[in-house]
C-alpha cells in the first residue's frame, strides 16, 4: 500500500516535470525511480503469479476481477518500459495508463473492494432511475414549450432600434 502510495505521489510530481527538457536531470531521476516502481510492481505481480498459478485452479491469479485490472495496469507499464525509446502515439498511450496505478490500492483494501463492488452494482439501478428523471423532464419541456411558446418573441430586424411584436410583424410582413 505504500509503494502505490509513493508510485501515485510520483506521478502526481511527474506533471510538474513535463515542460522541463528529457535530459533534465529531474527528469531522468524520475524515469529512474518509475523504473524502480515498475520492477517492484513486476515482481509482486510474479510472487502472486507463482503462489496462485495462473488461471487454471478456482482461486488462481486471473480468476479475480481486481487482479485482472492489476495485471493489465502492470502489463502496460511493461510495454511502457520495453518501448520507451520509442516516440510512438501507441508508447504514449502506455504511459498514461500508469495513472490506473492508484486502483491497485482498491484490490489490497477489502473494505473498499466491497464498496466499489456495491457501487458497480447499484449502476443498473440508477440507470433506471436517470431514465425516469429524463422522462419527467421530457414532460415538463414539453409542457413549458406549449406554454411559453411565442411569450418569449423578439424582433431581429434592426437589432440597434426596439421593436413591439406589432411592429416586428408589419417589418417582415
Amino acid at each position: 500500500m505504500v509503494l502505490i502510495g509513493l508510485s501515485s505521489f510520483k506521478l502526481a510530481y511527474d506533471a510538474y516535470l513535463q515542460e522541463l527538457p528529457k535530459d533534465h536531470p529531474a527528469n531522468v531521476q524520475s524515469a529512474l525511480i518509475d523504473k524502480v516502481f515498475n520492477y517492484i510492481f513486476i515482481f509482486e505481480m510474479s510472487f502472486k503469479l507463482i503462489a496462485t498459478g495462473l488461471i487454471m485452479d478456482e482461486g488462481s491469479y486471473l480468476r479475480d476481477t481486481w487482479n485482472q485490472l492489476d495485471f493489465f495496469i502492470v502489463m502496460a507499464s511493461v510495454v511502457d518500459m520495453a518501448f520507451s525509446s520509442y516516440d510512438l502515439a501507441a508508447v504514449k498511450i502506455m504511459r498514461m495508463l500508469r495513472v490506473l496505478r492508484p486502483l491497485r490500492m482498491i484490490a489490497h483494501n477489502p473494505e473498499l473492494k466491497m464498496i466499489i463492488n456495491a457501487l458497480l452494482d447499484s449502476v443498473g439501478s440508477i440507470m433506471n432511475v436517470l431514465i425516469v428523471i429524463a422522462v419527467v423532464y421530457l414532460i415538463f419541456a414539453i409542457i413549458g414549450v406549449n406554454l411559453f411558446k411565442g411569450k418569449f418573441y423578439y424582433c431581429s430586424i434592426d437589432i440597434f432600434k426596439i421593436h413591439t411584436a406589432q411592429e416586428c410583424e408589419m417589418n417582415s410582413g
